[in-house]
């Protein structure tokens, strides 16, 4: 016969009155009362036929047929706390899938080795990753956590936490700057090739800082493409000048093969951010994996902007 739902209160009952040895204890991890703890399990022992708990005036026991019930009672209640626990995000071990979502050249030069460690701490985890440079909907493409490089933070409406600071770089190769020169200011940019970035909004126009004021210069470009790894091979080719994120080109500008330009004038000053679906309770997984993040980069392995990555010894 099936179980009711009291029969799962009483077993839960008698599972925590067997482990407190104690109806009084028992009965207060419920919240419940001593008499309606007694009660319970008089209904369970009637229900099942036989005598479940030996009582003295000093000590509590089960009976052979009740420690036999116990062994399953337990696991049901064990169950019950994981469910529980999983519910409200608190569990003390992440299971299940984790879906990420970053940039596409974030995710593929930065995620690797921080997800290892995490699929190393928490072998119950199955991390699914997608790679994107648009912003993904986080509920409707059912992604956990979402990995954001901006300016300005376009999901502000979910939960987040920044995980490093980066700003954007004007770049170009040396052999592009040995055959078209140098620009020593903003406004010298209308007289070169540069490399447009499709997914901004204001995609015909780079801004600057200078003297606390903010300003615009409109550019033209012969190059235009919506992923920034291909703009960086542009810029590599000699093709032209790009303002890149630091993350994407700090290797290349250690090596030399691109050049900061304009460094006199302030850039936009970028966030890299973990957001997630808002709610009261942050997933356990979630929760884990965001701390992870912010740890793995207190260190941005770009460094400072492009002016300062970390050796490569330091990130071994």
């Amino acid at each position: 016969m099936p179980a009711t739902p009291d029969d799962v209160l009483s077993l839960l009952v008698f599972a925590r009155v067997v482990e407190a040895k104690s109806f009084t204890a028992g009965a207060a991890r419920l919240g419940l009362s001593k008499s309606v703890a007694s009660a319970r399990i008089a209904q369970l022992e009637a229900r099942l036929g036989t005598r479940l708990l030996l009582r003295t005036t000093r000590r509590l026991s089960p009976t052979a047929d009740g420690l036999a019930l116990y062994e399953q009672a337990a696991r049901m209640a064990r169950a019950a706390d994981d469910a529980a626990l999983l519910a409200a995000g608190t569990t003390s071990e992440p299971r299940g899938v984790l879906r990420v979502n970053a940039p596409t050249t974030f995710g593929e030069m930065y995620l690797a080795e921080p997800i290892a460690r995490y699929l190393e701490a928490h072998p119950r985890v199955r991390v699914e990753l997608s790679l994107s440079d648009r912003f993904e909907d986080l509920v409707a493409e059912r992604v956990d956590v979402g990995i954001r490089v901006s300016a300005k933070l376009k999901d502000s409406a979910h939960g987040g936490r920044k995980v490093a600071d980066d700003r954007s770089v004007v770049v170009a190769s040396p052999a592009y700057l040995a055959r078209r020169g140098t620009p020593e200011a903003p406004a010298d940019l209308i007289h070169h090739d540069c490399l447009r970035y499709t997914l901004l909004d204001a995609a015909e126009e780079w801004r600057f800082k200078a003297d606390g004021a903010s300003f615009a210069v409109p550019i033209a470009a012969r190059f235009e493409a919506q992923n920034g790894a291909a703009l960086r091979s542009a810029a590599l080719a000699g093709m032209g000048i790009a303002i890149l994120p630091s993350f994407m080109v700090a290797p290349e500008i250690e090596s030399g093969a691109l050049r900061v330009l304009l460094e006199p004038f302030t850039f936009v000053r970028l966030r890299v951010s973990a957001v997630y679906a808002p709610g009261k309770v942050v997933p356990s997984t979630v929760r884990t994996f965001v701390d992870l993040l912010v740890s793995h980069f207190e260190a941005p392995p770009w460094g400072d902007g492009g002016r300062a990555p970390r050796s490569r010894a330091a990130r071994g």
